[in-house]
């Protein structure tokens, strides 16, 4: 296959976009470039649009795009308050825009989650002909001590699911009309009164939904109920640090991704302490989309600091990136006969790098 290109953003200021290269053949990671974005406009989640071509990016108290001419030549198309409560978007409170989803399918708005304060409304943003941010042409509600950090979509792009940490349950909104605004379906509490859920992932089938808890450091199974739509727990899940570990409190739970095939889900765990690692897990699905068994839960090579990010490849199930911020680090590994190896690390001298990885070509 050869060479593929793939961008991180940063935690913190200035706003920079990194690009690096991946060799599948030589299996060298090499750095590209280091685009400058607007200064206080670092991207702490960035993700494509449908075609590629733009890459949305949660930027501290703005929402941006960026159009993609190729993976050296990326250009700031324009930047957006933080909308809800009035004071989001003002300077001195913590709100921070933290996560978007850009839909697949018509009308390709992008979805949008503030984080911490004043955090209780979802923005959706419509798009220009070439893809960038246009408008905000909806907030809408959560709770007013909701605090979102992942999303997903169901197969349709009918039903949106939220994972909120802060008010500890999954959210269920529904499209009601072709400008893709919603309206609130209700939610599902989280099992546990400390699970914190942060990250939703949907089988392609729609029938099963998978919530990482952030504190109780887990990956919940869930099925969809067909009539209400709203997630409904299995009772079973899987750990994300070691059971029995003397200091489970020292560990924050992260993302979790389906491969490209959706016969794999991986998730990860961060630790608070630069003396511990993260970990990470795989799971094998069955094709129903329950989870079979859990295959693997190895130690990361650093704490994961912000992140521990772990980005499937959209094309392969051999590939998976896999981010970190405590040293500045990207790393390929490579997932073959269910044993996870890893085949290249590099780390970039930039503040704050780095947050999630996004696979290019």
């Amino acid at each position: 296959m050869g060479k593929h290109h793939l961008m991180i953003g940063t935690w913190v200021k200035p706003g920079v976009i990194i690009t690096v290269a991946f060799d599948d053949e030589k299996l060298t990671l090499e750095l590209v470039k280091k685009t400058d974005i607007p200064q206080d406009e670092p991207i702490s989640w960035m993700a494509f649009d449908h075609q590629r071509k733009n890459i949305y990016g949660a930027s501290m108290k703005k929402w941006s795009s960026h159009r993609v001419d190729s993976p050296s030549d990326i250009v700031h198309t324009g930047s957006f308050e933080i909308g809800g409560h009035p004071k989001a978007k003002e300077a001195d409170t913590k709100t921070r825009a933290i996560f978007l989803l850009p839909a697949r399918k018509p009308p390709y708005n992008v979805y949008c989650n503030p984080f911490y304060d004043y955090a209780g409304y979802g923005n959706i943003f419509n798009i220009n002909s070439d893809g960038s941010l246009k408008e905000n042409i909806q907030d809408y509600e959560y709770c007013d001590k909701s605090a979102i950090h992942g999303m997903v979509f169901d197969p349709t792009e009918t039903y949106l699911y939220s994972a909120d940490m802060w008010a500890n349950r999954v959210w269920c909104h529904k499209k009601i009309d072709d400008q893709g605004r919603l309206e609130t379906v209700g939610f599902t509490e989280a099992e546990g009164k400390k699970d914190h859920p942060r990250w939703v992932e949907m089988h392609p089938s729609g029938r099963y939904l998978y919530a990482l808890m952030e504190a109780g450091n887990r990956v919940c199974e869930y099925v969809i109920d067909p009539q209400t739509h709203l997630p409904v727990y299995t009772h079973r899940w899987f750990p994300l640090i070691p059971p029995g570990i003397p200091n489970p409190h020292m560990y924050r739970s992260d993302v979790v991704f389906l491969t490209q095939s959706s016969n794999y889900l991986f998730a990860t765990s961060r630790a608070n302490s630069f003396d511990l690692t993260g970990y990470i897990a795989a799971f094998k699905i069955s094709d129903s989309g329950s989870i079979e068994r859990q295959i693997c839960l190895n130690p990361t090579p650093t704490s994961g600091g912000h992140s521990n990010a772990a980005s499937p490849c959209p094309w392969s199930d051999e590939w998976l990136a896999l981010t970190d911020d405590e040293k500045g680090g990207i790393e390929i590994y490579r997932w073959h006969k269910e044993f996870l190896a890893r085949v290249a690390r590099l780390e970039v001298g930039e503040k704050g790098f780095g947050m999630n990885a996004i696979w290019y070509d």
